[in-house]
C-alpha cells in the first residue's frame, strides 16, 4: 500500500506550489504577498459515514493553507436530512440544507449529497476530492475580489455586533452574510452510521444569516447584529462575513476574525 499523500504534496504534484528552492529564494516576496480570501463550504453530517474524511480534509486546508495565493476560509455546514437515520447531528440546520439546495439548483446538481464541497460558490466537488478542490481554490484566488473590512466585534450575551466596510470605489451588487463558527468541535457518536466514532470538526457554522447588502455600504460602513445559539460560547467563536451574488452565486469577498 502506498503512503498517504499530504495536501501539500498533492498541490506540488499538480503545479499549485512552487518547488522548495524557488520558495526559499523568494521568501520575502511570498511573505509580503496578499492572499485572496477563498470560501470553502463543506456540507456534511455526523450521520453520514462518508463525511469524516471530508471533515479531516477541510481541517487540513484550514491548518496548512496549501495555496500560496489563497487565504482559505472554511465553513463546515451541517445539513439535517441525515437526522432521521439514528443520530441527530447537534449542529444540523434546515437553513443549511436549504442553502445546499440553492447551490444544487444553480450548479445543476441533480440531487444534493454529503459530503459536498463548494469553492467560492463557483464549483462543487465530492468532499474528499483533493486535487479538484485545490485546483478550484488556485483558480479563484487569481480573480478580483471585494476587500471587506470588519471592526472588532462586540459581544453582549448571545448577541454579536460588528461593522463591515469596503473601499469607496467598490460599488457592486450582492448580499452580505455573517456566520458565527466554532473553530473546533468534537462529538462521540452513539448511534447511526458513525456509531462508536469520535468525530472532529473545524469552523462549524452555528449561525448563518443575511445581514445586509453591498448597497448598504455605498454611503459608508454597515453595522449588524447576529445571535449565537443558546448552548454556545460566543467568546470562543469566530465571525465570518462574506459577500455573495444573489441566488447562491459566486462569493465576491470574505473575511474572518476571532470574537476575542
Amino acid at each position: 500500500m502506498s503512503p498517504k499523500l499530504s495536501i501539500s504534496t498533492i498541490a506540488i504534484s499538480v503545479g499549485l506550489i512552487a518547488p522548495l528552492t524557488i520558495l526559499l529564494s523568494t521568501a520575502d516576496a511570498q511573505t509580503s504577498r496578499t492572499r485572496t480570501p477563498i470560501l470553502v463550504e463543506l456540507f456534511t453530517s455526523e450521520g453520514c459515514s462518508s463525511c469524516p474524511p471530508a471533515d479531516t480534509f477541510v481541517a487540513e486546508l484550514k491548518q496548512q493553507q496549501p495555496i500560496q495565493s489563497a487565504d482559505i476560509i472554511v465553513l463546515s455546514e451541517h445539513v439535517d436530512y441525515w437526522d432521521h437515520d439514528g443520530w441527530r447531528d447537534r449542529f444540523s440546520s434546515p437553513d443549511i440544507t436549504e442553502r445546499q439546495r440553492e447551490y444544487g439548483t444553480r450548479l445543476q446538481v441533480a440531487d444534493i449529497y454529503t459530503p459536498q464541497i463548494v469553492v467560492n460558490g463557483t464549483q462543487q466537488f465530492v468532499g474528499n476530492d483533493v486535487p479538484h478542490t485545490l485546483s478550484a481554490i488556485q483558480q479563484d484566488s487569481q480573480q478580483p475580489t471585494i476587500a471587506l473590512t470588519l471592526s472588532k466585534p462586540v459581544i453582549d450575551g448571545d448577541r454579536v455586533t460588528a461593522t463591515v466596510s469596503i473601499a469607496p470605489d467598490q460599488q457592486l451588487k450582492g448580499d452580505l452574510y455573517a456566520a458565527l463558527v466554532d473553530p473546533t468541535d468534537s462529538t462521540s457518536v452513539l448511534k447511526g452510521e458513525n456509531k462508536g466514532r469520535d468525530l472532529h470538526h473545524v469552523n462549524v457554522v452555528r449561525t448563518l444569516q443575511r445581514v445586509g447588502s453591498l448597497r448598504d455600504l455605498r454611503s459608508g460602513s454597515h453595522s449588524f447584529t447576529i445571535r449565537a445559539p443558546k448552548n454556545s460560547s460566543p467568546a470562543s467563536m469566530h465571525l465570518v462575513v462574506f459577500a455573495q451574488r444573489s441566488d447562491a452565486g459566486s462569493i465576491m469577498g470574505a473575511v474572518s476574525v476571532p470574537l476575542m
